[in-house]
């Protein structure tokens, strides 16, 4: 008997913009190098060699991000044990938002969603390393 899906990808993206705060390209343009937040890029690696990272950004491919957040975890990053506002992205705001809904479920707050990604980062002229 074949599966039978209740839900779409489309829904549970949906659900998780609505449950993460976001912010636009333009007002995290503002927030690079700044000393209250940490960028975090949630695409894998080919997407990051591909179109390049936020500068300063902490890779954390969606796959790996919530043992990179576990303090407990042989491959957490300690960036994310900072006091800081982390602002979450990928390429256009829905594997951002499903991740940061999860690293708020783990207690990792403040966290922001990037709406639109670095498809809306590149149109409003931020910069890749």
């Amino acid at each position: 008997m074949p599966q039978t899906i209740t839900k779409s990808s489309k829904e549970i993206v949906k659900e998780a913009m609505e449950a993460v705060p976001a912010i636009s390209a333009e007002e995290a343009l503002a927030l690079v190098g700044s000393p209250d937040h940490i960028f975090v890029d949630l695409r894998d690696g080919g997407e990051q060699a591909n179109t390049g990272t936020i500068p300063g950004a902490v890779a954390s491919s969606r796959g790996m991000m919530e043992f990179h957040i576990d303090p407990e975890c042989p491959a957490h990053k300690p960036e994310f044990r900072e006091d800081k506002t982390f602002v979450f992205y990928c390429a256009s705001g829905g594997r951002s938002a499903l991740a940061a809904r999860v690293a708020l479920e783990m207690g990792l707050t403040p966290v922001v969603n990037l709406a639109g990604g670095v498809s809306a980062w590149k149109k409003a002229g931020g910069p890749l390393a």
